[in-house]
């Protein structure tokens, strides 16, 4: 669920007992979507979620029952308490995507108040007012359990109603309805002479100033969600300045061409994003089940996928019969079969997803983005050329192109970083900042991994020469494709590279992967219908991978 979540750009927190969940719901209201499995310690999935629906506040927040099995009567249960779904395991990202979308689509938290620009509008407030307001509100929430605990002590309703109906007050003018509602309950208890249950409910108090406080504050980052891993830490800040002062400092390169070889060489698998590490490793349970989910997670992933081959073609013997390299990630998984795909995911290089954002813009869910791009269009061009055969591999060649800033990521994080932000400040190109910094670029790097793994040959050449594909000795028309297909993204702007994007691109034909094409293609080829078809292509390939939301979720 954490790596499912991790791709979508959600954050996720996880917690074993229905104590511990109704806690961490308590202290964090920014909580978009709870998924509840049925079997909790101390309690069950199901008390849980009736616990929530009966709060006055809480009654709102979306919940989906995933679990492994559910008897009739359970799942009738759930859906007589409204929950918003109720789904079998095992995890399937377009499901757990889904859900998040209904639950963003209207945010638990807004309904609980008026939309601010028609009620503005209506109440003749501007929206500072309505700020104002509403901040008074929560500092007399927040006030108001040392009175109440007063006449509750006393037993005096008739003064517990007053404060209570000056608090509506409040709150109806500022449109904030669940804290009437609450409010409401209070009176009630009061009313009743159920001084207990009014000692219960002035809990909610607290949990409605935290409500308007983020209300206030929609894009407050609780504590609870941040990973400890975002709390950049002494030794990290040191090995940044290392390598973003290196320049002025006249230090460059950092580290040279042959100590990047000997990291290289060490390295005991491909890095992999951890966040596509931990898909892996709940997919990989060994029954023969995971092998279909684990093939799409690996046809999508640039590090597991060039794991996954590494690892195919090693395990192939000498006496095969077929002695050609296996080029097909998803029949590489096949090939390894699910016990070993169970130990291949225990023994995983995990690479830090976090380490490579770099703001304004470039972080993983952009880079990813290129590569699956680029894979896509080298495929499509492949198929508009009339060169299918080359199809497949062109795809997954476009896949792993560009492998290097995975290995960077895992050896020298803040080199990457320091190499991209020099490119974008000084204007020059990614490959010139990578000299400076490395002594190399990450495409050498990415080949002689590559080649000392054994991935397969066509696949270093891709590597070696995409850059300058006319001077590729081996597999041109690939290394053409895949290299046709990076300007094409860089030029639609399909995610990023690294690179500044490529706005002023020469026309196909003026390119030198064309010159390597065009030999290959028929003579009535139509070169302008073609650059058409690609940039539908791309605009159509840009919604696809972009049409995802950020949202908040506990399990």
């Amino acid at each position: 669920m954490q790596g499912i979540l991790a791709r979508g750009n959600h954050r996720f927190a996880k917690v074993d007992t229905v104590q511990e969940a109704w806690d961490f719901i308590g202290r964090n209201v920014r909580v978009d979507l709870v998924f509840v499995e049925l079997g909790l310690q101390g309690g069950s999935g199901i008390g849980l979620i009736e616990r929530l629906k009966n709060d006055s506040l809480l009654k709102l927040l979306p919940v989906v029952i995933y679990t492994a099995k559910g008897d009739r009567d359970t799942v009738k249960r759930g859906l007589e308490l409204r929950v918003q779904n109720f789904l079998i395991k095992p995890y399937h990202d377009d499901a757990i995507f889904a859900e998040i979308a209904k639950a963003a689509a209207n945010p638990w938290r807004n309904r609980h108040f008026e939309e601010e620009k028609s009620f503005c509008k209506m109440m003749g407030y501007t929206p500072e007012l309505l700020e104002k307001m509403l901040g008074a509100l929560r500092a007399a929430l927040e006030l108001a359990p040392i009175s109440l605990q007063k006449w509750t002590e006393l037993k005096a309703a008739r003064p517990a109603g007053e404060e209570l109906a000056a608090l509506s007050a409040q709150a109806e003018a500022a449109g904030a309805w669940g804290v009437v509602d609450c409010l409401k309950n209070l009176d009630d208890c009061a009313k009743a002479d159920n001084w207990t249950d009014f000692a219960r409910h002035m809990e909610t108090l607290a949990f409605a100033a935290r409500l308007i406080f983020h209300q206030l504050n929609p894009t407050l980052i609780p504590p609870d969600f941040l990973a400890a891993d975002e709390k950049c830490s002494e030794n990290e800040a040191r090995d940044r300045a290392v390598w973003f002062n290196a320049p002025a400092e006249k230090r460059c390169p950092v580290v040279d061409w042959p100590r990047i070889q000997r990291e290289l060489e060490a390295l005991p698998g491909c890095p992999i994003i951890d966040s596509a590490v931990a898909a892996f490793q709940m997919a990989a349970t060994g029954h023969p089940s995971c092998l279909n989910p684990l093939m799409d997670l690996v046809d999508k992933d640039p590090g597991l996928a060039a794991q996954m081959l590494i690892a195919a073609n090693k395990a192939k013997q000498p006496t095969d019969n077929d002695p050609s390299a296996i080029e097909d990630p998803r029949l590489a998984v096949g090939l390894l079969g699910e016990l070993r795909l169970v130990s291949q995911a225990r023994a995983l290089v995990p690479a830090q997803e976090r380490l490579m954002k770099l703001p304004p813009v470039f972080n993983w869910q952009q880079f990813w983005m290129f590569q699956i791009g680029t894979a896509r269009m080298a495929r499509f061009a492949c198929n508009a050329l009339e060169l299918p055969g080359l199809a497949a591999s062109a795809y997954t060649a476009g896949l792993l192109h560009d492998l290097g800033k995975l290995l960077l990521l895992r050896l020298h994080p803040f080199g990457l970083q320091a190499s991209l932000e020099y490119a974008r400040q000084n204007g020059v190109s990614l490959r010139a900042a990578e000299k400076l910094f490395f002594g190399c670029t990450a495409y050498e790097m990415a080949a002689h991994f590559a080649e000392k793994q054994g991935l397969p040959r066509r696949f270093v050449n891709v590597m070696r020469w995409v850059r300058t594909p006319a001077e590729a000795t081996e597999d041109r028309e690939l290394v053409a494709v895949v290299s046709l297909a990076r300007d094409l993204c860089r030029h639609n702007h399909v995610g990023l590279s690294g690179d500044k994007p490529n706005d002023e691109a020469l026309p196909v034909e003026a390119t030198d992967e064309w010159r390597v094409l065009r030999e290959s293609v028929f003579p009535s080829f139509n070169l302008r219908n073609f650059e058409l078809q690609v940039h539908a292509e791309c605009r159509e390939l840009k919604l696809e991978l972009h049409g995802r939301l950020s949202t908040y979720a506990v399990a």
